[in-house]
């Protein structure tokens, strides 16, 4: 249920506690959460595209839903309800980008270091895109067509090109591609002319085109059947928690790239990646891999040994990006004190995992 307070994210509660005096204002709040909550996954998507962050999504989906709450007197009916709610949403996330800052990956703001002048360097959280499961964000009831949009909407290379964009032509160029709203109902929404949307989607385009022009990886092209991508899936998992650097060395494409927030070090290249697994990752040898999904992409939670307190201790949150039947990045997020909860995996495995691998 939609919460009217504050609160920890995700967290939802009912109308109880909000002051309703009658049974007759208790049935009507009952009713506006069981209107609200079905449209809580494709706003936390939107609100997550926006900054590129899956905690502040959380917190602008909450502050959707609150200033819905507090309007409802104005509530437009269910015919109007989505276009209502994705109104507010954009507000929340332009309000937000107001105070500036864009996140990014590591590779948009530095080159490559080569191994062997490889330092862990680390900046602030608020720097970097964050990734985000995609039970929260991708509705499970979507026409086939609207969800090869909405996924190929949350991969990390796309979300990291929108900071590219001003926060409003973000907001077009999210409005007109995602949910696909016409060009009247945007200039509806920021108070500005039709033509003046068209401009700026055409703009964007164009942005963005530049951009991936540039080298900036903004698509990854995934042609593996169902089944070659789980064989694949299952030579990762086998060689990680095998430590078989044999196999580990034959799954990044040659000019693969591993990242590592919160540190700003980039690898490039399959020699340079598996030899930081073997040298200064030697570590992770023998990790166990919980498989989940980010970003409409593969993805692990991966515990290394613990020789100190014994057991098994997260070290990352890992998003893997294939192309032409070879893993083209290894996304690793190390933030797990933050992102385990959010992937809803414990901080220490509950029992062996082996390497049977969800399809996708």
């Amino acid at each position: 249920m939609v919460s009217a307070q504050p609160g920890a994210r995700g967290h939802r509660t009912g109308p109880q506690g909000r002051g309703w005096t009658t049974t007759a204002d208790a049935t009507a709040a009952q009713d506006l959460d069981a209107q609200l909550e079905p449209y809580r996954v494709e706003l936390t998507g939107h609100c997550y595209r926006m900054p590129g962050s899956s905690l502040e999504a959380e917190d602008a989906v909450q502050d959707t839903l609150m200033r819905a709450w507090r309007s409802h007197g104005t509530f437009p009916g269910r015919s109007g309800l989505r276009s209502w709610l994705y109104r507010i949403a954009t507000h929340v996330c332009l309000d937000m980008l107001s105070a500036g800052g864009r996140r990014a990956r590591p590779m948009d703001l530095t080159g490559a270091t080569p191994l062997a002048r490889a330092a862990l360097t680390p900046r602030p959280d608020s720097t970097w895109l964050e990734p985000v499961p995609d039970g929260r964000v991708l509705p499970s009831a979507q026409d086939p067509a609207e969800a090869v949009v909405a996924k190929e909407s949350v991969r990390l290379a796309f979300v990291a090109a929108l900071p590219q964009l001003p926060p409003r032509k973000r907001a077009v160029l999210l409005l007109r591609e995602v949910p696909a709203w016409k060009a009247s109902e945007v200039a509806e929404l920021l108070d500005t002319a039709v033509a003046s949307v068209n401009s700026a989607l055409q703009r964007a385009r164009a942005t963005l085109a530049a951009w991936a022009d540039r080298g900036a990886r903004a698509a990854v092209s995934d042609p593996l059947d169902a089944r070659q991508r789980t064989l694949l899936l299952d030579r990762c998992v086998r060689a990680f928690e095998g430590d078989d650097r044999a196999a580990l060395t034959a799954l990044p494409h040659g000019d693969a790239v591993m990242t590592m927030p919160p540190f700003d070090l980039w690898l490039s290249g399959a020699a340079d990646i598996t030899g930081f697994m073997t040298t200064v990752g030697a570590s992770c040898a023998g990790s166990r891999l919980i498989p989940v999904a980010a970003n409409g992409l593969p993805a692990y939670a991966p515990y290394e040994p613990d020789p100190e307190q014994g057991g098994w201790a997260p070290w990352a949150l890992q998003v893997l990006e294939i192309s032409a039947g070879r893993i083209t990045g290894f996304r690793c997020f190390l933030d797990t004190a933050r992102l385990f909860p959010l992937f809803e995996v414990p901080q220490q495995p509950a029992e062996r995992h082996g390497p049977a691998v969800r399809d996708r």
